[in-house]
């Protein structure tokens, strides 16, 4: 009797060891999935990775979206979800890879994103994910959430870009509004070069470049900045058609749950459009989070408020079943 319950019991053990270790088990990979008939490089990490997967859709375009500095604003964000970071067609590793063989659209990016998404799901046997998109990042997220929302446990639009040439015409009124006010010779000399939209690169960086000045930003190397609009000539023209999107009028309803998080002092997708247009949108679920101390750059002003206000708001009113 003794022998057979200490076997039950080294049996017992073993099993309960293995099941616990199984479903703890973290993930921390770099893989390039197939989307858009080229191959696109994530990141995938979480402490568990039987958890929800959680896609995060960087701004831009043209940015990579794999970097280490990311992980100041996702790291707390893996331990309730494997989280996935993107380096979009023709951004970082991804460019490396395989640059586009194709002409940039937004409908390309689009395809891409759904494209992703069902590969990550199927990979993970998962039905849904949350994606969290930035800037450029919630023009493809709002494209999952219009399209594709049996895809989603839940959109958050973080400074979204809702209605961008309006916002752009609000934002340089007061650019020039505030180098007149400043008597800055210089910043009233080259905003007044610039038009709404935007007829070339230069135009795009002088309106970038005092948006940063007067913000209190710093533009860590001049030199970079000013040649990511003057000679990347794919990547500005991307992102002016975006600016022709009007959510206001081209989507007034979602089939998921939508979060909107929001700069207090966000000139660039300006706060008061997205508050608007939160407002007016028709979802299952939606709510607005604020973050009074930044501006379009929450995820790097706020990180752990961004963080927490997923994990704590958010999460708990998903249904998330795997």
């Amino acid at each position: 009797m003794l022998k057979f319950s200490l076997k039950f019991y080294l049996v017992f053990t073993a099993i309960f060891f293995t099941v616990h270790c199984f479903a703890q088990r973290p993930i921390d990979t770099t893989e390039a999935v197939n989307a858009g008939g080229i191959k696109q490089v994530v990141t995938i990490q979480g402490d568990d990775r039987s958890k929800p997967l959680f896609l995060f859709i960087t701004g831009g375009p043209g940015s990579e979206g794999i970097y280490k500095e990311n992980q100041s604003y996702l790291n707390l964000l893996k331990k309730k979800f494997v989280v996935i970071a993107w380096d979009q067609r023709n951004c970082g590793q991804t460019l490396k890879l395989n640059p586009s063989p194709v002409k940039l659209t937004v409908k390309l990016y689009e395809n891409d994103t759904h494209e992703l998404v069902s590969a990550l799901l199927k990979q993970f046997h998962q039905k849904k994910m949350v994606i969290m998109g930035w800037s450029w990042g919630t023009v493809l997220g709002f494209y999952m959430a219009d399209k594709h929302p049996e895809q989603l446990y839940a959109y958050i639009a973080v400074s979204p870009a809702v209605n961008q040439w309006e916002s752009e015409r609000i934002s340089l009124k007061e650019l020039k509004q505030k180098a007149e006010a400043q008597k800055n010779k210089r910043a009233i000399a080259e905003l007044g070069k610039v038009k709404i939209p935007f007829e070339n690169g230069l135009q795009n960086y002088y309106d970038r470049k005092w948006l940063s000045v007067f913000n209190g930003e710093t533009i860590d190397d001049t030199t970079e900045f000013k040649k990511y609009f003057l000679e990347n000539s794919e990547m500005t023209a991307l992102f002016k058609e975006a600016n022709f999107i009007n959510l206001t009028t081209s989507l007034p309803k979602v089939n998921c749950p939508v979060y909107f998080f929001v700069g207090r002092k966000d000139h660039q997708t300006n706060y008061m459009i997205s508050e608007k247009y939160y407002k007016q949108l028709v979802a299952p679920k939606k709510g607005i989070f604020w973050f009074e101390k930044s501006g379009h750059l929450i995820p790097v002003t706020e990180p752990e408020l961004l963080q927490q206000d997923v994990i704590t708001q958010i999460l708990p009113q998903l249904n998330i079943k795997n």
